[in-house]
Parts: structure tokens; C-alpha cells; sequence
């Protein structure tokens, strides 16, 4: 027994996604094209890539949403209530916008992901900030964090379920609307880097 290797059993269980035609999104920012795995049909209930290094661009974008909105309290390690979250969403944004809610959410992607930041430097006993480039697979994690995060600060003492917030957080997005909390994050890093430079 112990000589064998187990083959893993990869099933999907959230098919509901794939209806969304994938092959008409269109990603605009070439940088982070290559970060972006557009495929629906593969979201899996297990951490199949947990152990892997590198693995976090060929899990799904929208599998990587879920897994940010499993960060808050009453979600932590429930997928399939996150799952029903994000699909509640893509129906709205589908409703509202009456446009393919994957294109949306990509232009909401682009839209929120910093392009350069600062970090420190220390000379003698000075810490300096310096700005920095960001790199792609940082750009989108930083973009899907804050979307989470303003999703979440969004939900507090408020009547709306958090499906409604995290489309309209998607949504403001997507329009570049300086009202939603990760567009508004970005231009704040952005700015702090520009003056760092």
C-alpha cells in the first residue's frame, strides 16, 4: 500500500459558472494576460495547487475570488457558501449590466490592480520609501484582495446581502468609479508611489 501512488480525483463541483462564454473576454493589459486563467469549468473544492509553488496562475481567476472571500469570518473554509456568493453576484452583474459578468469582472481586475508601489530601503539607520514596480501576479493579487476587503467593509451594519455588494463593488470597478474601495486603495498606492519616486 504504502509503494502505490494514490492518483487524486479531480471533480468539479461548481459547473454553474461555465455558462458565461469565456472566449469573448477580452484582457487589454498584456502584463497581466498571462496571470489570468479564464477557465470556468475547473473550480475545485479542494486545494489541488495548495502545496505547489508558482501554481496560484493556473487556478481559475474565479476560483481565486471565492477563495478571497473565504477570508472573512463567517465564510472561513465554507467554498461552496463563498461559491454561491460569487455566483449570486455574476447573476446580478449580468442583470445590471445586461454584459457577459466574466468581461466585467476582468475589466474590474484591470481596473484595481497597481502598477507600481513603495517599499522601504535602508541607508544607515534611515528607512527611505522607494517606488517600485509591481509585479503581474502581485498586480492581481493586490486587485482581488482589496475587491474582497471594500466588499467586506461594504457589508457592515448594512441591510444589503454581501451578493449585492461584491456586484456592486465589481461593477463600480469595472466603470474606473472612484467610489468603490479597491479603485480608490490603487490610486492611494499609486499616489504614495508617485511621490516616493
Amino acid at each position: 500500500m504504502a509503494g502505490k501512488k494514490i492518483e487524486e480525483k479531480k471533480i468539479n463541483f461548481f459547473p454553474v459558472l461555465a455558462k458565461y462564454n469565456t472566449d469573448e473576454v477580452k484582457i487589454e493589459d498584456r502584463g497581466l494576460e498571462r496571470y489570468i486563467n479564464l477557465d470556468t469549468e475547473n473550480i475545485y473544492l479542494g486545494g489541488i495547487y495548495s502545496n505547489k509553488m508558482f501554481a496560484k496562475s493556473k487556478m481559475s481567476i474565479v476560483e481565486r475570488l471565492i477563495n478571497n472571500i473565504m477570508r472573512t469570518a463567517k465564510y472561513t473554509g465554507k467554498k461552496i457558501k463563498a461559491y454561491k456568493v460569487v455566483k449570486t453576484a455574476f447573476e446580478i452583474i449580468d442583470k445590471k449590466t445586461k454584459s457577459n459578468p466574466m468581461q466585467v469582472f476582468i475589466d474590474a481586475l484591470q481596473n484595481t490592480a497597481p502598477k507600481e508601489e513603495t517599499t522601504r530601503l535602508r541607508f544607515g539607520g534611515i528607512s527611505v520609501p522607494k517606488a517600485v514596480d509591481v509585479a503581474p501576479q502581485r498586480r492581481i493579487d493586490i486587485a482581488i484582495r482589496n475587491i474582497c476587503t471594500g466588499v467586506v467593509n461594504s457589508t457592515h451594519k448594512n441591510k444589503k446581502s454581501i451578493s449585492v455588494c461584491l456586484a456592486d463593488e465589481i461593477i463600480k470597478a469595472s466603470k474606473n468609479d472612484v467610489t468603490s474601495f479597491a479603485v480608490a486603495k490603487k490610486n492611494d498606492i499609486e499616489r504614495i508611489a508617485k511621490s516616493a519616486r
